[in-house]
């Protein structure tokens, strides 16, 4: 067993010095993914920071939104009065992710920073340029059924495993990290990284940067958002294709909408030449089906994976159709 220091901060100031000073220190939170990586021998840190125990575990509205602290675990975000009528899209999201046990300890800083649970990176006698810089990626030539279709690299074509941020993505969440140089604000879409010709940099936070809140603007559309997740079985399985959808429609035309795909990219997808060419039109099958078709138009695929395609056109369909009839019923 490899030897580590735990030491637990008394404020989030400290732990970010912690942190900062030790390039072998990592933030401990929930642990739920972390500690699988140590047990894997994926991750081998010098310490483990705890930052569990830091006063980031309320769920407040504001003025603009919501603002959920880090350490909110996800089985009481999903369950918090404020997100089911506001954001359901995101409670539906939490619901449909990992098990109730792992809900009850998995935080939502902690859900953000997941790492991929593609195969090759969990195999440690493979080759993986996340693990291991240079040395190849395994899933390109290998198993190839939960590969990525958008945004890939010769580098890696592994995709990213979590639901919440899928929702949160949709819904324009801004995630707010305080880092030796202060506190910064950072649009969802901007945290998460596409691999190019380095997949083990998975986001755009600093070494010493800690995840203290989510921010959720409150709007019309979040209220009628929702989550339709694709997979293996009913529960404890990651997305082979998931949707996260808010709609605006008038006498049934649509005139806003957000779109986000799990399980086809590095990082969440915002699907926005979909949106774009369902902004207008009517909301049908067909339309859906294009609007689709659109956003997949530098997809790489192979025989493995190619099922995704299909698979999203239904996904999304589902997704939306019953947003549209809510909102024709108001």
């Amino acid at each position: 067993m490899r030897e580590l220091t735990y030491e637990v901060p008394a404020t989030a100031g400290e732990a970010v010095a912690t942190v900062t000073a030790d390039e072998q220190a990592r933030f401990l939170g929930g642990g739920t993914n972390l500690v699988d990586h140590l047990k894997l021998g994926l991750s081998t840190p010098g310490a483990l920071v705890d930052v569990s125990r830091l006063p980031f575990d309320a769920v407040e509205q504001s003025d603009s939104g919501l603002r959920i602290g880090a350490n909110v675990r996800n089985s009481d975000l999903a369950a918090h009065p404020l997100v089911r009528s506001g954001w359901p899209g995101l409670s539906r999201a939490l619901l449909a992710g990992a098990s109730g046990q792992i809900r009850n300890q998995a935080t939502t800083g902690g859900n953000l920073l997941q790492r991929t649970r593609c195969v090759y990176f969990q195999d440690i006698t493979t080759p993986c340029n996340k693990r291991e810089p240079g040395s190849g990626c395994s899933a390109i030539e290998g198993y190839g059924r939960y590969n990525a279709l958008l945004g890939t690299s010769e580098a890696c074509v592994a995709t990213h495993p979590s639901d919440m941020a899928v929702a949160l993505t949709a819904l324009d969440a801004t995630i707010v990290v305080l880092g030796p140089d202060g506190e910064r604000r950072i649009p969802i879409g901007d945290l998460h990284t596409l691999p190019g010709h380095h997949p083990e940099v998975e986001t755009t936070l600093a070494h010493g940067e800690l995840i203290t809140h989510v921010e959720l603007p409150t709007t019309p559309m979040a209220k009628r958002s929702t989550y339709y997740k694709a997979r293996d079985r009913a529960s404890y399985a990651f997305a082979l294709v998931s949707v996260a959808a808010a709609l605006s429609v008038d006498d049934g035309v649509v005139t806003d909408v957000a779109l986000a795909w799990g399980g086809v990219a590095h990082k969440p997808w915002r699907a926005t030449r979909a949106e774009e060419a369902l902004r207008g039109q009517p909301l049908e099958e067909h339309a859906i089906a294009t609007a689709v078709e659109e956003e997949l138009r530098d997809a790489v695929t192979g025989p493995d994976n190619d099922y995704k395609r299909s698979m999203l056109r239904g996904a999304t369909t589902v997704a939306l159709t019953p947003l549209a009839a809510t909102e024709d019923r108001r």
